[in-house]
Parts: structure tokens; C-alpha cells; sequence
């Protein structure tokens, strides 16, 4: 496991404490806050792998901060505690990239499992966001006018139907295609169309860019 950084938040002492004393006892690097204006104060894009938030604190609950966090380039999972669960509540804490709702009293072994599940999740979807923002990054190399041929390319044009397209010359095509490539990291258009759709694929797959 590559990250093993988490937050508690959780106005109950007692409660966060536990927690912490738990986790810290198996590795995990440990951070206890006691409110959701706490921990957004403090920088929620700190590089936690993993958020445990209660569902009901004084000020900001814990579904009003995972709304926060979903405004994020980037937010962890979490997993929600109770004492009061419902099924509205648990819901929109999974909608808003919850892994897991547990009610309190909750099991020490369980909610380790679901710990260390959530850090894996937490792994992958980095990677994922890794790969997004990699291309994000290589698309914004591109001018205007690279942007509209790489298009006809995706669409399977051949440089003499791009530069009809385009009022443009073969020859100023070619250079274009060129660019394309070279600036995004490809040989061929088969595999700019790979690279795209796999980071399209990622963007319906996970919560990382605003989740």
C-alpha cells in the first residue's frame, strides 16, 4: 500500500480518540479533527488516502463536507460513522463518494477491513486521476488549430478530406499531424484514439476530478 495517511473527523473526543489509537496501533499515519471547519481549514488536499467522517457534528455535518471535498480537483474516499443511520443519510454519503456507512458501536476488525479497502481504492484511484491529468496536460499543448485536426484524425480522415475541411493545405496538414503526435506522446492515430478513450473511460469511472 502506497498511502497510508487518514483523517477522523468526529466532534465526539472519545470516539476520535479510539479511532486514532486503533489505527496509529496498525501503521497508519493518523490525524484527528475535531470539527468539518477544522479539517477544511487545515487543507483538506493535504495528501490524505482516506477520510473517516462522522455523519452528525455541531456546525458542518459530515455530508456537508463531503459535498465540500466533491468540489475538489482531487478527494479520497471516506467512510461515514453513525449513531444514527438511515437510508436517505447513507444514500447521499455514497453519492458523494462514501465507501462505506457504518453505525456506531462499530466492530474493530471490520472497520479495519474497510480501512484498508478504502486505501486501495484510494491507490487506484489516483492512478486514474494520474493518467487524466497527464492528458489534461498534453491537450493543453495543443494550439487551436492542432485541436481541430487531431478531431478529423479521431474521426478517421485522411489528410487530403482534413485540409478540404479545413481550407488548409495537405502540406500545413502533415505538419499538423506531426504535432499532434509529438505533443501527445503517439505514433499513430490509433494510438492518440487509445490514449483518449482510456482517459475518457477513467473520467466515467471514479471521483477524481471532482471525484
Amino acid at each position: 500500500m502506497s498511502g497510508k495517511r487518514l483523517a477522523i473527523v468526529d466532534d465526539d473526543a472519545a470516539v476520535r480518540q479510539a479511532l486514532i489509537w486503533l489505527l496509529d496501533g496498525q501503521g497508519y499515519q493518523v490525524s484527528g479533527f475535531d470539527s468539518a471547519e477544522e479539517f477544511l481549514a487545515t487543507g483538506p488536499d493535504a495528501g490524505f488516502n482516506g477520510l473517516i467522517v462522522d455523519l452528525r457534528m455541531s456546525g458542518m455535518s459530515g455530508i456537508m463536507l463531503l459535498e465540500r471535498l466533491a468540489e475538489l480537483a482531487y478527494c479520497p474516499p471516506a467512510i461515514m460513522l453513525t449513531a444514527h443511520g438511515d437510508v436517505p443519510h447513507a444514500v447521499a454519503a455514497i453519492k458523494l463518494g462514501a465507501l462505506d456507512f457504518m453505525e456506531k458501536p462499530f466492530d474493530d476488525e471490520v472497520l479495519l477491513a474497510r480501512v484498508e479497502k478504502m486505501l486501495q481504492q484510494d491507490e487506484a484511484n489516483r492512478a486514474i486521476h494520474g493518467r487524466r491529468q497527464r492528458v489534461s496536460a498534453l491537450l493543453a499543448l495543443l494550439t487551436e488549430r492542432e485541436k481541430e485536426v487531431m478531431q478529423l484524425i479521431l474521426l478517421g480522415k485522411l489528410n487530403k478530406q482534413i485540409a478540404e475541411d479545413l481550407s488548409i493545405s495537405m502540406k500545413t496538414v502533415e505538419v499538423h499531424r506531426s504535432r499532434v503526435f509529438e505533443k501527445m506522446g503517439v505514433k499513430s492515430a490509433v494510438e492518440l484514439a487509445g490514449l483518449l478513450a482510456a482517459s475518457q473511460s477513467d473520467n466515467g469511472g471514479s471521483r477524481g476530478d471532482g471525484h
